[in-house]
């Protein structure tokens, strides 16, 4: 007697995605929140650490992600409670679970509450100084155990909101999304860079007067820095080391990388090498966004070198 086939298995459900949500007051929480749910994310802000397994029976993360921001503005806030009910929900095998650190300078966090007015959560009746001295030193735990970690000294809100994008989109198979930058080493590393490049060794056009106000941008400047007897061999090993780390990255799980190309005042040789490089990756059919982080920067060239 012939048995008959036995019916396919049913397909795995995919888990459900929960994105936490913590970092530094005044680090660009709230932006991360909105750019989350403009994703598709249901977005929670300043939830209660007790409140995350009531929400989770509630909700259905496998139908529409979560996005939760749990901060210390919270009244149940402590690092090692939220680092337990991380374990927790880690465990599970329903859920894929993300923790983002949104992270940044003092300066510029003093900055942004001084401009708002806004009072430090963790002030009290101290200096604001104080108050992010305090949260830097209660969130630090946290930080070391972030999947993803941002610091939003020098991104703007749409930098932001581009970078969670290629974090966090919520079409799972999506490829390997790049974000090539230039920039001036004199204004400081991109810290969200996963490579970084410097090109100071090549021919720089600022001293030559009639390109010196010119950008990378400009065909002129492109043509002498191109033109360089070291670039065609640098390019080519450049993209060599590229090609084949780039399906590696996918095999790993990352979806988002940045690489920076630096020069010294972040406006002739970066723009041109950051170019080129975006170019290349494009034809390689990878999906690249390309920004020039100091170009128009007034600040950019203290010393007047390009």
């Amino acid at each position: 007697m012939t048995m008959a086939p036995s019916p396919p298995a049913p397909a795995a459900e995919p888990p459900g995605r929960v994105v936490l949500v913590t970092g530094l007051s005044g680090a660009g929480m709230s932006v991360a929140l909105k750019a989350l749910e403009d994703l598709g994310y249901e977005a929670v802000d300043n939830l209660r650490l007790s409140l995350v397994p009531a929400l989770l029976r509630q909700a259905d993360p496998r139908r529409r992600p979560l996005a939760l921001v749990i901060d210390s503005r919270t009244r149940d806030f402590s690092a090692q409670a939220f680092l337990d009910e991380l374990e927790d929900l880690r465990a599970r095998d329903d859920l894929d679970v993300r923790m983002v650190f949104l992270d940044c300078g003092d300066e510029v966090l003093q900055r942004r509450f001084t401009e708002t007015r806004r009072r430090h959560p963790l002030a009290e009746d101290r200096t604001v100084p104080d108050g992010i001295a305090r949260e830097r030193t209660l969130l630090f735990p946290l930080k070391e155990q972030a999947d993803v970690t941002i610091d939003t000294t020098q991104l703007s809100i749409h930098d932001l909101r581009r970078m969670l994008s290629g974090h966090f989109q919520r079409d799972a198979q999506a490829a390997l999304q790049v974000f090539v930058t230039s920039f001036s080493f004199r204004l400081g590393l991109p810290r969200e860079a996963d490579l970084v490049f410097d090109v100071r060794f090549l021919t720089n056009p600022h001293y030559d007067p009639a390109l010196r106000a010119l950008t990378g941008l400009d065909p002129a400047v492109a043509a002498r820095v191109a033109g360089d007897a070291d670039f065609p061999a640098f390019f080519a090993n450049l993209t060599g080391l590229l090609r084949p780390l780039l399906p590696r990255f996918t095999q790993e799980g990352k979806s988002y990388l940045t690489i920076a190309v630096g020069c010294t005042g972040g406006k002739h040789r970066s723009v041109f090498v950051a170019e080129r490089l975006a170019a290349w990756l494009t034809e390689l059919g990878v999906r690249v966004n390309l920004s020039h982080r100091d170009l128009n920067r007034q600040n950019a060239r203290p010393n007047g070198t390009g």
